[in-house]
């Protein structure tokens, strides 16, 4: 019997199975990413090149900086450079799998190069403000033409960069290669172990700027209870609220939120001559304790609503003309209460 019998319709020719179309997506993605991969570490290569040989290789030539400083600014620079230049050929080899599985043993510079990140840019600072043989050092580099007008406080996050470029690309890359391939296993391992590595990384730089958000708030807050306030928590949000008595009208205060603890705090007289546009810490709410409700629609006049904050001996009640802050700092709210619950 025929297919036309049955009803059905011999595929011509020039037909494609899904399968077949699907596999050739697949490897239309694949070689899209493979080339963006090798382009963009070409560049990478070169930029690494260029801090490795104007600024780490002549600095160490000339003893402008001593060893200790230099290392606190660059890290572990020159083998990443390294590894970049022993990853390269791989990718123009089109051994993508195999150069990538021999690149993962350096993710761990990367971590080492996270955790120096925050010591790389107060040492440049620092060095920049009190070294005139560095700052104009710093200065004739930067005017090289091969710098193309970037500045070395611009080229020293490139290696966290290009750690996210890896993972976004090298991720791609495996679940664009078909399972029979070869090198299959290998992108696939290699891919996990770089966004395991970015992920530490990322943790890295939450708590480096978590640091800073604490220093920050410890120095515009002043009184007996703000006394080591700061150590040891998550920074979530700071912001004005006005706060509504029982009776009497609604007062401004500034609040600071942290995972465990909300600081009310009221700002000093600007004409005071030493703590001019600091805060004086007023009271220190432990949110393990705070049972929280939106209330809208206040009835003393237009404004976004407010919030009733219930602790065991005390209820405040926090008002914003700003409907979309409150709600943001609803959020961060119950963010802080559920992390102590």
């Amino acid at each position: 019997m025929s297919a036309g019998q049955l009803g059905m319709e011999a595929p011509g020719p020039g037909a494609r199975c899904p399968v077949q179309e699907q596999r050739a997506r697949w490897e239309r993605k694949r070689a899209c990413t493979a080339r963006e991969l090798l382009e963009t570490e070409r560049r990478y290569q070169e930029q690494l090149g260029l801090v490795a040989t104007y600024f780490v290789g002549i600095l160490r030539a000339k003893g402008t900086l001593r060893p200790p400083e230099r290392q606190a600014l660059f890290g572990p620079w020159e083998l990443i450079y390294g590894a970049s230049q022993e990853l390269l050929p791989h990718l123009e080899g089109g051994h993508w799998g195999r150069g990538l599985e021999g690149f993962c043993p350096h993710l761990e510079l990367y971590t080492q190069f996270a955790a120096n990140a925050e010591t790389s840019q107060t040492t440049l600072q620092e060095q920049l403000k009190k070294s005139k043989r560095f700052r104009r050092f710093v200065k004739l580099q930067e005017g090289r033409p091969e710098f193309g007008g970037l500045q070395l406080q611009d080229l020293l996050p490139l290696p966290l960069q290009r750690l996210q470029q890896y993972e976004n690309l090298v991720v791609a890359l495996a679940e664009n290669t078909s399972p029979n391939s070869p090198d299959h296993q290998q992108l696939t391992r290699a891919a996990r172990l770089i966004s395991d590595t970015a992920q530490r990384v990322h943790a890295i730089g939450q708590k480096q700027k978590n640091g800073q958000h604490l220093r920050r708030v410890q120095a515009l807050l002043s009184g007996r209870r703000a006394k080591g306030l700061t150590s040891g928590r998550w920074f979530l949000r700071q912001g004005w609220l006005l706060v509504v008595p029982p009776r009497g009208e609604p007062r401004p205060r500034m609040f600071f939120l942290f995972s465990d603890v909300l600081v009310m705090a009221k700002p000093r007289p600007p004409l005071h001559l030493l703590q001019s546009g600091t805060f004086v810490c007023r009271a220190v709410y432990p949110m393990a304790q705070c049972h929280l409700q939106r209330v809208f629609g206040h009835s003393g006049g237009p404004c976004g609503g407010l919030l009733s904050l219930s602790f065991p001996h005390e209820k405040l009640l926090l008002m914003s003309t700003d409907r979309e802050e409150l709600l943001r700092w609803y959020h961060s709210l119950t963010l802080a209460i559920s992390q102590k619950n």
